[in-house]
């Protein structure tokens, strides 16, 4: 007989969610699980009543559904598996009566526990990797950087030495190179690790957790300096910017839909759904709708010492406008983001049949990022607070150090 069942990885940050199963359940108990049940029907409707009914989580973002797989148990059949990863936008969780106790740990942290049968093998199916890393168009820097830690991390446990582990970190670090924080993070924890796959898996959940401590300091900085500015205009999706706004409560939020990719419709439909006045406008309708904002909040994917910043295209004639307006243009981000190089030619490129895919003679541009001056920018707001030049070049220098592991 073969049961489908659902697995449920709940992640957030670094971390995933493990169950500890009562006494009071009919199989496995006292082994650690993810969210789990039956899976009558559709396995996304049964993922979804498991998450509300043994976690308490109403909304969460699905990652990746992994393909089914046969566990078989001499005592209890064959469980057909249907893994699911997904993202839950705080710890708070509220179990039943089918767990006896709950932590959030790395997830792999499983291989060190007593689970039920073959749970690294659900992780696996839907853990990140330097390719989900490298084609991410959807979300923003911080938080590719973050997946790029788990790739590290997931593959240094399995390492089977130290230059295994390396290898990953060269892949991660080629995957996205215009994305500076994602260099800097890599190369941050294979510097502080000693040369042994144990230290790098370590060093790289090290790393990830002061990282989400200064993604949300630098948001609590951008949300002071935007104090109580009533319209606030943004594009794109940046995780620390959106935390800005929430701590900002602004009256009102003016969002781009941000070409190609259109991230910024989902960024208005969440803060809508939080309750925010939200605007979405058509981004060439960016410079008119930027002059009746009392103030401009984006992320950056890139800041360089010259104070040149670089961030979704649209930015740069959303400043310009703001400049115009004398609206003022603030940049929010960790200061990860603190570029030792420029990016290689190609990073900010678009698919240019998203654009034209006609029979005509033409050069079709479709760029993704661009780079807007730093006169431009009336702040960068990291962390530490707004930078300034003495800070920006000590944080060159403390990164170029992180970059000389090799």
């Amino acid at each position: 007989m073969t049961t489908d069942v659902v697995t449920v990885f709940l992640r957030h940050g670094p971390a995933v969610l493990l169950l500890e199963r009562s006494s009071e359940v009919g199989s496995y108990a006292g082994q650690w699980g993810a969210v789990a049940g039956h899976a009558e029907g559709d396995p996304d409707e049964a993922a979804r009543r498991e998450l509300r009914e043994e976690a308490g989580v109403e909304d969460a973002t699905v990652v990746r559904r992994g393909d089914p797989f046969e566990v078989h148990d001499p005592d209890h059949g064959t469980w057909r598996v249907h893994p699911f990863l997904v993202d839950a936008e705080s710890r708070s969780v509220a179990t039943n009566w089918e767990t006896a106790s709950h932590e959030w740990v790395p997830p792999t942290e499983i291989r060190r526990r007593d689970t039920v049968p073959d749970l690294w093998a659900s992780y696996d199916a839907v853990r990140p990797t330097v390719e989900t890393v490298a084609g991410d168009g959807e979300h923003g820097s911080a938080y590719v950087s973050l997946r790029a830690l788990d790739v590290l991390r997931d593959e240094a446990a399995l390492a089977d030495d130290y230059d295994d582990a390396a290898a990953v970190a060269r892949d991660l670090r080629d995957a996205r190179p215009g994305m500076a924080v994602v260099r800097n993070r890599v190369n941050r924890a294979i510097h502080e690790a000693d040369r042994t796959p144990a230290s790098v898996e370590a060093s790289a959940l090290a790393v990830a957790r002061e990282a989400v401590d200064a993604d949300d300091r630098a948001a609590a900085r951008a949300a002071a300096e935007l104090g109580d500015a009533p319209t606030v205009f943004t594009l794109s999706r940046s995780g620390t910017v959106l935390a800005a706004l929430r701590a900002a409560g602004p009256d009102r939020v003016v969002v781009a839909e941000s070409r190609p990719g259109g991230e910024g419709v989902a960024v208005a439909e969440a803060l809508a759904a939080e309750g925010f006045d939200v605007t979405l406008t058509g981004d060439a309708n960016v410079p008119a709708t930027v002059t009746d904002c009392d103030a401009v909040l984006v992320g950056a994917d890139a800041v360089f010492p010259d104070g040149t910043v670089v961030n979704k295209v649209g930015t740069r004639a959303a400043a310009l406008a703001a400049r115009d307006a004398g609206v003022p243009v603030l940049v929010a981000c960790a200061a990860d983001k603190i570029a030792t190089e420029a990016p290689p030619a190609g990073e900010t490129d678009g698919d240019p049949a998203a654009l034209y895919d006609g029979d005509a003679d033409l050069a079709v541009a479709n760029p993704v990022f661009e780079a807007v001056p730093g006169r431009l920018v009336d702040a960068v707001v990291t962390e530490d607070g707004a930078l300034d030049g003495d800070a920006v070049a000590a944080a060159v220098r403390e990164r170029r150090g992180w970059a000389s592991w090799e």
